[in-house]
């Protein structure tokens, strides 16, 4: 999706009401955990969870006593991920908070959970300080208590890990830990970050660099989470391995991976994985709306990956970017392919006899095909890095020719067409139009519009004269 359109979309979530706002929330949140829309669905909550954070740092909110979780863990916000999306390190998924909240208080720390609760519900609206307070309190006790559950000690531990939920919950467990524990650096990190990274030269990496220097975030179990911080500032986030070849001062993968910034590398090549596995998903169900920039986020990374790093193509992270890649250009060849098939079908000129009375072009399958054949455009310009230029060429070279040549037949057609497919035959011409607007441009399909025009009433005027 543009940028224009997340913003109409932004102002269009902003003008509801907050009852309907938090009504869309639980909507698209139940939708991602059976796995529908997921593409939609992330992109709106996202939206919706940046104007409700705007909407609370602008006003003073009263306690929020039905939603006390949200308190406790609003500094994991940063690195929650939707439920059904692959997880890396710097990431945790926002479906094990709930359970990890029941257990803390049923297990885990029920005394300073009813603690918070009875305070929270004393204070008056206007509290904000006191119950920030509060909750530092309370996480600082989760903290403790996921530590001394999940670190050594006697005893068998798994029947008490069972309690707080299977083993994806108990996965993102000691993370949970990690980064209550450090909230404070957390804050000061978030604070000291430019807001948007739109170039990461060498002067952004001095000072992304610099904002970075908070001991108990250069652990690593805490690093993936600062830098995860930092890329979700980028324009293109793939350039957080600019970080990792700075501190290496080599673009030599061997020893970028021997510093703990080579975990960067690693991250970028995940959100690399995810992006094509959402184009995978959005171009089988028919979505193209954010396949430009889909496509360029791909192409613009998989492209920095290859120059600004000496990969083995036989070492970990070659052979991941190699798959990546593979997985890409396998998903857009096979869409591309299917592209003349869909454009023959609409225009191929069926002799009269074949063309039932009625006879109908479907203007939504029409559409489909122009957001199809407009797919292919924009491949064109990222064919080369992503292993589709020769398919991509051919296929659209192929398309220009047929559309050209069957636009100018069916027009022609138009003037001796039987009144009982004339119709038919204008649907095919219309739809052979929209086609040579997307491969030609407004001003030639305009010519061949009036050119249809122009065999209509020439017909109509002959018909007339005999």
């Amino acid at each position: 999706m543009s940028q224009t359109s997340i913003e109409r979309l932004r102002e269009y979530l902003a003008q509801l009401p907050p009852q309907s706002q938090a009504l869309l929330m639980r909507e698209f949140e139940r939708a991602l955990e059976r796995g529908q829309d997921t593409a939609v669905a992330t992109l709106v909550l996202e939206q919706l969870r940046k104007i409700v954070r705007k909407s609370e740092a602008d006003e003073v909110p009263p306690p929020r006593t039905d939603d006390l979780s949200r308190l406790l863990f609003q500094v994991l916000e940063p690195f929650l991920v939707e439920a059904g999306a692959p997880i890396r390190v710097g990431q945790i998924r926002r479906s094990s908070l709930h359970p990890i909240w029941q257990w803390l208080g049923r297990d885990g720390a029920p005394d300073k959970v009813n603690e918070f609760e009875a305070a929270l519900a004393r204070m008056p609206a206007d509290a904000g300080g006191q119950v920030e307070a509060l909750a530092q309190k309370l996480q600082a006790a989760a903290a403790d208590a996921i530590f001394e559950l999940t670190g050594p000690g006697g005893g068998d531990k798994s029947r008490a890990l069972a309690r707080v939920g299977p083993p994806n919950v108990i996965e993102d467990l000691y993370a949970v830990g990690a980064v209550l524990q450090v909230r404070e650096a957390i804050a000061t990190l978030n604070e000291k970050l430019p807001r948007f990274l739109r170039a990461f030269g060498d002067s952004q990496i001095a000072s992304v660099t610099s904002a970075l220097n908070i001991p108990v975030l250069q652990t690593p179990q805490m690093l993936p989470f600062a830098l995860s911080m930092v890329a979700q500032r980028m324009t293109a986030p793939w350039q957080i391995i600019r970080l990792a070849i700075k501190m290496a001062a080599s673009d030599d993968e061997i020893r970028v991976a021997a510093t703990p910034y080579g975990v960067a590398v690693t991250m970028a090549l995940h959100d690399l994985s995810c992006v094509a596995a959402i184009l995978r998903t959005d171009i089988k169900r028919g979505y193209f709306d954010n396949v430009a920039d889909n496509l360029k986020a791909l192409h613009d990374g998989v492209r920095g990956l290859r120059t600004e790093l000496d990969l083995r193509n036989d070492s970990a992270w070659g052979k991941q970017l190699t798959s990546i890649r593979a997985d890409i250009s396998n998903a857009l060849q096979s869409e591309i392919d299917s592209v003349p098939g869909r454009v023959r079908r609409i225009l191929r000129q069926r002799p009269e006899k074949d063309i039932p009375p009625g006879a109908r072009i479907d203007s939504t399958e029409v559409e489909e095909t122009v957001a199809l054949i407009d797919f292919v455009a924009t491949c064109r310009n990222y064919a080369s890095e992503l292993a589709i230029n020769e398919v991509t060429l051919r296929t659209y070279s192929d398309l220009q020719q047929y559309v050209e040549r069957s636009t100018e037949q069916l027009v022609q057609s138009l003037r001796a067409a039987d009144h009982k497919v004339r119709t038919y035959r204008q649907q095919q011409v219309q739809a052979a139009i929209r086609f040579c607007q997307v491969l030609f441009g407004d001003d030639y399909a305009s010519l061949m519009s009036r050119a249809a025009e122009n065999a209509l009433t020439g017909e109509r005027k002959s018909s007339r004269a005999s």
